[in-house]
């Protein structure tokens, strides 16, 4: 019986792959606000203070309701202490303020975007992120995202105006290994990441040999068993298209 490849002994699970909650300010949820939106149309709040969270490129803003409690808020490229921001169907399309894509002109740039309403905002969180409003039609907003891709939303779904802040930071170069380390261990990356080829035939199948080369083809199905399963999984095609 063959030893256990390295890759079997990282496993799927395990501290590497695991975030820090002890580290977490709190979640960045709409839901925050939407008790006294049914109180008042429009909420206006005041940016009083600006935190970092680790394992999270974006800053976080604390906003403080006029009639409610304080809030976490993604804040936009721009924002500064004292700004003042409304949350409404009402609101006016500014940047910072938070209302539902319907009501969000056309070409226009907004982050923090809700899947679905009342989810909180899933899409276009990180630094320097935002999507684009593309067309309407109905009750559904079509939306760009970052990647490229352009993706249907209810038009009840909240987003913020503007571009989400820090988005320099992505262009900020690492310099040394510690840097990266740091970086990865705070958002629970596995990092470094060796080679397989680099390795010995005894640590994964596309070690050893006289030279690096993988010695075999580098697909593999789907169903392939665990330790074998690496390289190119269940690739549609390789090499170089012409």
């Amino acid at each position: 019986m063959g030893k256990i490849i390295r890759a079997q002994r990282i496993g799927k699970g395990g501290p590497i792959y695991k975030s820090c909650k002890h580290f977490k300010i709190g979640d960045i949820t709409y839901n925050q606000f939407r008790t006294y939106l049914r109180q008042s149309k429009v909420l206006i709040g005041k940016i009083i203070e600006f935190r970092h969270e680790r394992g999270r490129s974006a800053p976080l803003a604390i906003v403080k309701l006029e009639t409610g409690p304080k809030i976490l808020y993604l804040p936009p490229k721009g924002a500064y202490v004292g700004q003042q921001l409304k949350i409404g169907n009402e609101a006016e399309p500014k940047v910072g303020n938070i209302l539902p894509l319907a009501k969000i002109p056309e070409g226009m740039r907004v982050f923090n975007i809700e899947k679905e309403p009342f989810d909180g905002g899933k899409f276009a969180k990180s630094a320097g992120a935002c999507g684009i409003i593309v067309s309407k039609d109905g009750n559904w907003v079509r939306v760009k995202l970052p990647s490229g891709k352009e993706k249907t939303f209810n038009a009840n779904c909240l987003a913020t105006v503007g571009v989400a802040a820090a988005g320099g930071v992505k262009e900020k170069p690492f310099l040394k290994a510690g840097t990266k380390k740091y970086y990865a261990r705070s958002r629970r990356k596995k990092w470094p990441v060796v080679r397989g080829v680099a390795m010995n035939p005894v640590d994964h199948p596309h070690g050893g040999g006289s030279h690096q080369h993988p010695g075999s083809s580098t697909t593999v199905s789907r169903g392939t068993p665990p330790g074998r399963k690496v390289g190119h999984i269940a690739a549609r095609r390789t090499g170089r298209k012409r």
